[in-house]
C-alpha cells in the first residue's frame, strides 16, 4: 500500500497536521511511530479537523459491531461457570490499559498502541479457543480458520459502517500489527515497538488473569498456585510489605504485583535496550532488530506458570466438559448452514457467491457471541 498524503484538495497541509506533528515531536521518542510518517490507508481519506490517523482508527474499532460484541465472547470460561471471569472485551481493556503504561513510560505512540489493543481480539469467534478449532477443522479444505486472520478480515471487508470502502479502513500500521500476529514463528524483522508492546501486554494480562478466573471459579486454590515460583516469588514480596496477610486480600495484593513486577522487568530490559541502540526513526529500531521481551529469568518463571495454566485449568475436567458441548454445537451450526444455505442472512448468502460458501458460514457463525449461538442453537434444533 502506498502513502497516503495529508493534505487538503489544495494541496496545502491541513493545521492539524502541524499541530499533530508538533505535539508528537515533544511527547514520543525518535523510535517511536510518528504519525506524520504513516503509510495513510488502503482507500485515501482526507485529514480528520482535530483527530490523528491513529485515533480515527480506535474510535473506528470501538464503534464497530464486531468490537461490542466482544462483551459475550468466552475468554476461557463459558457463562455457565460464573459471571466474575473475564470476557473477551474485559481482557481488551486490560491488555489496553497494560500496554498504554509500557507506551508511556518509553514515549511510543499511544493513540496506535491502543489502536491495536483494542483491535486485536476482534476476530476471536464463539467459544474462545475451542471454537476456533472447530471452526480451523470446518474449513480444513479452505485454507483453516485463524482468529488473527478473521481480525483483518473483519477490518477490509466484513465490517460495514461506510459507503466509500468495505471494512474500516484502519492505517496501514494497524493492519501490519495484525497481521504479524497470524505467524508467529518470530521469522522476519521485528514489528513496530507499539506493536510488541501490545503482544507482551497480552501476554501478562492473559497470564495473570486466567490464573485469577480459575482462583475465583474454585479450579485451583492459592496454595497451588504460590507452588509456582513466579507466585511464590510476588507473594513474598507483599508480605515483606504487609506481613500477616491472607486469603482474597493476599490473592489481590498478589494479583497487582505480579503485573507491576512484570511491567518493571520488560520496562528496564527496553529502556536499557533503547538507550544503547539509540534508534533515530521507528524504521531504524525495526531495522536494529530490538525486540521487547522479558528477561530470561522471568521468561522461565512464565513458562512455568503457562504450563500449569495450560494443564490445571484449561485441560481441568470441567472446563474441557464446556468445550466439548460448545463445540459440539458449533459443528452442527456449521453443517445445518452449508446444508440449507437458505437460512443464512442475505448479506452472507450474496458474500457466498465470492468467497465460497463454507467460509461465509465461518464468517457468520464467528461473528455471533456465546449468548447469541446458544440461542440460535436452541431455536434451530428444537426438535
Amino acid at each position: 500500500m502506498s502513502k497516503v498524503s495529508s493534505v487538503s484538495k489544495s494541496g496545502a497541509a491541513q493545521p492539524s497536521d502541524e499541530m499533530l506533528r508538533n505535539r508528537e515531536a515533544a511527547l514520543l521518542a525518535p523510535y517511536a511511530m510518528h504519525s506524520v510518517d504513516s503509510r495513510g490507508r488502503e482507500y485515501p481519506e482526507l485529514p480528520h479537523p482535530y483527530r490523528g490517523p491513529f485515533q480515527r482508527d480506535r474510535d473506528r474499532i470501538v464503534h464497530s459491531a464486531a468490537y461490542r460484541r466482544l462483551s459475550y465472547k468466552t475468554q476461557v470460561f463459558t457463562n455457565e461457570m460464573g459471571d466474575y471471569h473475564r470476557t473477551r472485551l474485559t481482557h481488551t481493556l486490560e491488555v489496553a490499559s497494560i500496554a498504554r503504561t509500557f507506551g508511556r513510560a518509553l514515549r511510543l505512540n499511544e493513540d496506535l498502541i491502543e489502536a491495536l489493543a483494542l483491535a486485536h481480539d476482534i476476530g476471536h469467534p464463539p467459544f474462545g479457543h475451542a471454537g476456533e478449532d472447530t471452526l480451523n477443522a470446518c474449513l480444513q479444505d479452505e485454507g483453516g480458520f485463524n482468529h488473527n486472520s478473521q481480525a483483518l478480515r473483519i477490518f477490509r471487508q466484513l465490517e460495514v459502517r461506510y459507503h466509500e470502502f468495505p471494512g474500516l479502513n484502519l492505517s496501514v500500521e494497524v493492519l501490519e500489527g495484525q497481521a504479524s500476529r497470524v505467524d508467529k514463528t518470530g521469522h522476519g524483522r521485528p514489528s513496530l515497538l507499539e506493536v510488541q508492546v501490545v503482544d507482551v501486554a497480552d501476554s501478562i494480562a492473559y497470564d495473570t488473569h486466567d490464573a485469577d478466573d480459575a482462583l475465583e471459579s474454585g479450579l485451583v486454590s492459592l496454595e497451588t498456585l504460590l507452588e509456582l515460583p513466579l507466585w511464590s516469588e510476588a507473594a513474598d514480596r507483599v508480605l515483606d510489605r504487609r506481613p500477616g496477610m491472607t486469603g482474597d486480600d493476599l490473592r489481590r495484593a498478589v494479583l497487582h504485583e505480579l503485573i507491576d513486577s512484570q511491567v518493571s522487568d520488560l520496562l528496564e530490559r527496553g529502556m536499557a535496550l533503547l538507550a544503547e541502540t539509540a534508534p533515530e526513526s521507528s524504521t531504524a529500531a525495526r531495522q536494529a532488530g530490538i525486540r521487547l521481551e522479558p528477561s530470561r529469568t522471568l521468561a522461565e518463571k512464565k513458562s512455568q506458570l503457562e504450563a500449569f495454566l495450560h494443564d490445571r485449568v484449561y485441560r481441568h475436567p470441567l472446563v474441557m466438559a464446556q468445550r466439548r458441548t460448545a463445540q459440539a454445537e458449533l459443528r452442527q451450526m456449521f453443517e445445518l448452514f452449508v446444508q440449507r444455505p437458505e437460512l443464512l442472512p442475505q448479506k452472507f448468502r450474496q458474500q457466498s457467491e465470492a468467497d465460497g460458501l463454507s467460509r461465509s458460514v465461518a464468517d457468520y457463525l464467528a461473528g455471533m457471541t456465546d449468548r447469541f449461538i446458544q440461542q440460535e442453537f436452541r431455536r434451530l434444533f428444537a426438535n
